[in-house]
């Protein structure tokens, strides 16, 4: 892949500004300026600290990708971008500086999807995809299951969340139990000290016929709980009840999953976006593919959450498919649909 083209993504939905280059399926640099703990003493993120944070931050992690990479802005060969889905703010500050980067360096502009760019990455890890594959992508903002035929050109949905994602249920239970924001990390580190069968909490949507996920009646189901014991004046053992919740939310997630291989005939499994660093969650997944035979795919945790890495990595596939830039109008879109990759 030494010729293939370098190609920089910028990834700005939601709080993290990162930027990645990447020359084919190589990872040459992936740099993130977070801004987590702006939000952090508001519990969740807010949109327009996050649209200010990207705009502080964009030049100095471009630069930084750069001096990473040991490469200059003239090495570049084309520019990819976050369009969407997203915090429209968020999004169109990236969008904008994609825009000038590309019009500056005079090289061809991609928008691409958000979720697409959480499939994409991983082949910075192992390879090319397999074609087809069931993803599984699960974040704050999004659980979703696809038929992914061809990640550059073709993403089918086969599921979604109706109401609360996976991990925006892991940030409203950790504040429940006392856990900072953002919940997901703390809810796994509390649970390796407590027992998954502690507390029985339900499974939303587990034997439904459909490959959609609930996970807002396991978010209330836990907080009831822990009332009930609190009016009651008895103690609560925050281990159990979080490793409780989690097993639960990757008991659903899991079976889903495998649901979606068995009924579309497929034998690999990628699992992406932030919760996919979950412990519980990559220990289970890997458990039920190795006994219903098939083979799972995880990029590492870094690679898992937002980062500039996997938008570059779309990019990548776009360009080696032979697919049309995007104009210099293209907007950002906060609601793209998983079934439009490039715009």
């Amino acid at each position: 892949m030494a010729d293939a083209p370098l190609v920089l993504g910028i990834e700005t939905s939601c709080d993290e500004t990162g930027v990645g280059i990447v020359r084919g399926h190589t990872l040459l640099a992936n740099t993130i300026a977070s801004s987590m703990d702006e939000h952090a003493r508001f519990g969740g993120v807010v949109p327009e600290v996050a649209s200010r944070a990207h705009l502080e931050a964009m030049t100095p992690t471009v630069e930084a990708a750069l001096a990473q990479a040991g490469l200059r802005f003239s090495d570049i060969d084309a520019v990819a971008v976050t369009a969407g889905p997203g915090l429209a703010g968020a999004l169109l500050v990236g969008v904008a500086a994609a825009k000038a980067y590309a019009l500056g360096l005079g090289v061809p502009l991609y928008g691409v999807n958000h979720l697409a760019a959480h499939v994409a990455v991983d082949q910075l890890e192992h390879g090319p995809l397999p074609k087809p594959c069931i993803a599984m992508l699960v974040s704050g903002g999004h659980s979703s299951l696809l038929l992914v035929p061809d990640v550059a050109k073709d993403v089918i949905s086969l599921g979604s969340t109706v109401d609360d994602a996976a991990g925006e249920a892991f940030d409203k239970v950790a504040r429940v139990l006392g856990l900072p924001f953002p919940g997901g990390p703390h809810i796994d580190r509390a649970a390796a000290a407590g027992s998954g069968t502690a507390v029985s909490f339900p499974r939303g949507k587990i034997d439904d016929g459909t490959l959609d996920f609930s996970f807002s009646g396991l978010k209330t189901a836990v907080a009831r709980w822990v009332e009930a014991r609190e009016a009651a004046g008895e103690s609560i053992h925050v281990p159990d009840v979080a490793a409780s919740f989690q097993e639960a939310v990757v008991d659903v997630l899991t079976r889903k999953a495998l649901q979606a291989c068995r009924k579309y005939d497929v034998h690999d499994l990628l699992i992406g976006g932030g919760v996919a660093a979950n412990s519980r969650l990559r220990a289970l997944a890997q458990e039920r593919c190795d006994a219903a035979g098939v083979r799972l795919r995880v990029p590492r945790p870094g690679l898992c959450t937002d980062n500039g890495a996997m938008v570059a990595a779309l990019g990548s596939d776009l360009v080696a498919a032979g697919i049309s830039p995007s104009a210099l109008e293209i907007p950002a879109d906060s609601s793209l649909p998983i079934t439009t990759v490039h715009v």
